[in-house]
């Protein structure tokens, strides 16, 4: 298939198109660089031995949208293109409104005049919230602690009622848990621009001594050891969940939800130390306050998508640590600006 990868050249979208070459598919990448580096196209053309067509694109702007989908042809779009910090979405909620779901409106808009009916979308594991019970299902009760929360649910709904007036178009939402790891090539990982939101990049940050220590946020909550527990899965199980839901849309005609994730919970505290084994140094920490929107303990229930993609996770948390330990000492300063 011929597919446009929104947002192809931040972290998950960078993987995710290596996999989808790797595949045989026809991919282009589309990015305002907002939150990703043109370096990375680059490192792209050398791990998968061709050039990366790249289209510079802002969904914000619907009219450049709706021009691009009229002089080019896709089978189908993959939609990573968003804002994605809960804590800068609680101090910027309009920033995160505009940007994530009216940049989607607009993508919406131009693959309907285009005719292109297949799209997989780029969602979170926010939209359960604060859940109820763990792991979580995806008939869990959705509610949102935070507007980036907020924004993947609205995003979802509006992916969905279009689903339903058209018969003909098929959307694939992917509940993300928490996208850690790198491209075992040690080429590609993830590059925060500015201070890292996400703990990993954070650890690795620390570990290569960009950063002093670690930020902590709470040691009081209801958890194993007092700190946070998340879901962690590596990217690259993540990125072969795309080209999955990929082919479901072809095979079944028809739209899904699912969780990606280990259905494996694992602390803050945990993730550090398997983190300081794999880059045998230590990681320097300091406790501090709970940041608002977060919650105390969110993993998956990942078996929905096992039995209608045939995807399950296969990399453990040893793997995560060493591969974003390879991006990042090897990299220790991101990606070359060109």
């Amino acid at each position: 298939m011929r597919i446009l990868l929104c947002g192809g050249a931040g972290y998950i979208g960078a993987h995710t198109y290596v996999v989808l070459v790797e595949r045989g598919h026809d991919v282009v990448v589309a990015d305002n660089f907002s939150n990703s580096s043109p370096g990375v196209l680059a490192r792209l053309r050398q791990i998968t031995g061709r050039p990366v067509p790249f289209q510079p694109l802002d969904l914000r702007d619907r009219d450049a949208v709706t021009g691009f989908f009229a002089h080019q042809a896709f089978d189908a779009v993959v939609h990573f293109a968003a804002l994605k910090s809960v804590g800068e979405s609680c101090e910027r909620p309009l920033d995160y409104f505009h940007n994530n779901i009216g940049g989607t409106l607009n993508l919406l808009h131009g693959m309907r005049e285009a005719g292109v009916d297949r799209l997989v979308f780029s969602s979170s594991a926010t939209v359960y919230g604060d859940p109820e019970r763990v792991p979580v299902r995806e008939d869990a009760r959705l509610q949102v602690t935070n507007p980036y929360g907020r924004t993947k649910l609205v995003m979802e709904e509006l992916i969905g009622d279009l689903c339903r007036s058209d018969a003909g178009f098929h959307a694939a939402n992917l509940r993300y848990f928490n996208p850690v790891g790198a491209h075992a090539s040690g080429l590609i990982g993830e590059d925060p621009t500015g201070i890292p939101n996400n703990l990993m990049p954070y650890i690795c940050q620390v570990a290569v001594g960009r950063r002093d220590r670690l930020s902590v946020y709470g040691a009081d909550w209801p958890t194993v050891d007092g700190t946070g527990v998340r879901d962690y899965i590596h990217v690259m199980d993540l990125a072969r969940a795309h080209a999955d839901a990929l082919d479901f849309l072809v095979r079944e005609r028809r739209s899904l939800t699912v969780n990606l994730g280990t259905g494996q919970g694992v602390s803050v505290l945990q993730l550090v130390e398997a983190f300081a084994q794999a880059a045998a140094r230590r990681i320097p920490y300091q406790v501090v306050a709970r940041r608002p929107g977060d919650v105390a303990e969110v993993y998956a229930d990942p078996s929905l998508a096992e039995r209608t993609l045939g995807w399950r996770a296969e990399l453990g948390i040893e793997a995560m640590c060493r591969d974003a330990w390879r991006w990042q000492s090897q990299n220790p300063q991101g990606y070359p600006m060109a």
